[in-house]
């Protein structure tokens, strides 16, 4: 289920926007116009579909450090609320602070209060309610379309997803949090001289990169035996021409070399530079042979040569084969040859009064989040 509109409204410096997204996306914007809040606002969903949504956003700083610190209507509740539509359903997560009671001695008032959450499903036209969720009770549509309402006090600051039990009775909920716990997002490659990645590591077989990169040995040969080995060799000589890449194994532990022109011996993982393993993770996360749903890179263009933009541009249209790509930069290198090939316009990201805008829409969005509301309740009264 590609996701074919993003909408955001009260997460840092996200104000409201509205975001219609393609099989690939380029963002791009200087340093601070909230490229990345975009970003993490959708790895908010990922979170919350596998129980972690408190836990990331303590991350950020906590619940209250997170939201918009903007001006808003005097009776507009202070809420992060997220919502993408995929296909024929829309999800949405709206969280806000813990309420401030009298005499309250909470030790937990930084976590995130799950003020309400929705599935929606277009039929004939009409907008069906599949799950709604107001605070700690829910009810949803099972199999049989029949709306039952969920068995247990729900967790305050977790998402129904992560909470769902018997998958098999409510399999469009099921089916929306497996999809989200696919999802794959790289934001830094640990690359410092005491990165697990630069010395011989226990291996097992890996089709997909971890998140910081610490098993990049594993996962370039697990392309090389099961994977896009052609993809893989072809990467490596579009940035470094003449270069071949050696994964050695000893005794299960696995080490990286790079053979590189005119040198008599390989290099080392512990000899190559910040950039060069950082190409080289990119290489492992967007050959993956298990490909995501969608996948999302941070600023990939950290630490690498500009050389590197455009093999780097070349290697994610290659992904996006497989995956809906979504890349945040602000190397213009990068976005025009992604853009360029793709024929996909790059979203160009400006601050206005503090709130992060799309460049060239007009201010705000609301209309879409009221006509959400609107078509919910229409569908109460059916």
């Amino acid at each position: 289920m590609p996701i074919q509109r993003l909408r955001i409204s009260g997460y840092r410096s996200v104000r409201q926007l509205s975001l219609e997204l393609g099989p690939v996306n380029v963002i791009v914007g200087a340093n601070g116009s909230g490229k990345t809040n975009l970003y993490r606002a959708l790895y908010l969903l990922v979170a919350a579909s596998e129980g972690r949504l408190a836990r990331t956003l303590a991350e950020e700083g906590g619940t209250p450090s997170v939201l918009w610190a903007g001006s808003r209507g005097a009776k507009q509740p202070v809420r992060l609320t997220v919502q993408v539509e995929m296909g024929e359903l829309a999800y949405e997560l709206s969280c806000g602070i813990v309420p401030n009671l009298p005499r309250s001695t909470d030790p937990f008032k930084l976590d995130p209060e799950v003020k309400s959450e929705h599935l929606w499903a277009w039929s004939g036209g009409r907008k069906v309610v599949l799950m709604e969720r107001k605070d700690r009770t829910a009810f949803m549509r099972d199999a049989d379309g029949k709306r039952v309402t969920f068995p247990t006090q729900l967790w305050n600051s977790e998402s129904v997803l992560d909470q769902l039990g018997e998958p098999h009775r409510f399999p469009r909920l099921s089916e929306v949090q497996r999809t989200f716990s696919a999802w794959r997002f790289y934001h830094h490659f640990r690359t410092d001289p005491d990165a697990a990645m630069r010395h011989p590591r226990v291996g097992v077989r890996t089709p997909v990169l971890a998140h910081d990169g610490a098993d990049l040995a594993a996962a370039l040969l697990t392309i090389l035996q099961i994977g896009d080995t052609r993809g893989l060799e072809q990467g490596i000589d579009d940035a470094f021409p003449g270069a071949r890449l050696e994964v050695q194994s000893s005794e299960g532990r696995f080490s990286l070399f790079m053979h590189m022109p005119g040198l008599s011996r390989p290099m080392a993982a512990t000899e190559l530079s910040d950039g060069t393993l950082r190409y080289l993770c990119l290489l492992a996360a967007l050959l993956s042979p298990r490909p995501p749903p969608f996948l999302a890179l941070n600023e990939p263009e950290t630490s690498l040569h500009p050389d590197l933009l455009e093999p780097l541009g070349r290697l994610v249209l290659r992904a996006a084969r497989d995956s809906q790509v979504w890349v945040t930069t602000h190397a213009e290198p990068l976005a025009r040859t992604v853009a360029q090939a793709s024929r996909c316009s790059p979203v160009y990201l400006v601050k206005r009064d503090g709130a992060t805008q799309v460049e060239g829409a007009l201010d705000g969005d609301s209309s879409d989040f009221v006509e959400e509301e609107e078509e919910e309740e229409e569908d109460r009264g059916g």
